[in-house]
């Protein structure tokens, strides 16, 4: 585990990254809530996503959007934190570029941070893309598109009471995107983590 600053277009960037044991199969970068409703790095949520990835033998790298815990900058409404996200992405990419067996990107995020992804999806080109409960809000007005990337999992709680079942299905209808629905699961998949991270592990394996 290492705990770092990424010089980002707003400042520093408060990083934490964790290496798997074996070679890295590729760079997981994962994307917190929103910054005005208490989202950080910390998330539970984020926090199983991280721990997910490194598991699964990716480079896991979580961090906090500009002007949260020790990040410079304030709050963009997405926009600049699509460009942390780009920093912090071609950062890492730079940094493993020799270490890696293949160039895989995968890309995730909760709730903002997951709406943030599908904008640096547009620009990062990743190979994968996990979105839980992810929220559509932040790239309604972006031309958001998934049809590039090899795997996308979108995980929503049917009982998910900020980001609504029917907003995701939606949203994913136009662009037939399958979703993977947790009865019972709110949108802080309270009692509900450890099938999010089953959900996880199944679909990145197979």
């Amino acid at each position: 585990m290492q705990k770092f600053f990424i010089d980002g277009p707003a400042g520093k960037i408060e990083t934490v990254l964790a290496e798997p044991r074996d070679l890295p199969k590729g760079i997981a970068v994962i994307a917190h809530p929103h910054p005005l409703h208490g989202g950080t790095m910390d998330n539970k949520v984020v926090y199983t996503l991280f721990n997910s990835m490194l598991e699964l033998g990716l480079v896991a790298v979580k961090f906090n959007f500009r002007g949260v815990g020790k990040s410079d900058g304030s709050f963009d409404n997405g926009i600049g934190e699509t460009e942390d996200i780009v920093a912090v992405t071609q950062t890492i990419q730079h940094q493993f570029s020799h270490q890696l067996r293949d160039k895989r990107l995968l890309l995730a995020g909760f709730s903002f941070g997951g709406g943030v992804q599908l904008r640096a999806a547009e620009r990062l080109n990743p190979q994968s893309l996990v979105l839980v409960a992810p929220s559509i809000q932040q790239t309604a007005d972006a031309a958001v598109s998934c049809s590039n990337v090899e795997q996308v999992l979108i995980i929503q709680g049917d009982q998910d009471e900020i980001i609504r079942l029917t907003t995701i299905l939606n949203w994913a209808t136009p662009h037939t995107l399958p979703i993977v629905v947790i009865p019972g699961a709110e949108h802080f998949f309270h009692g509900k983590l450890a099938v999010l991270k089953r959900t996880i592990h199944s679909f990145l394996k197979a």
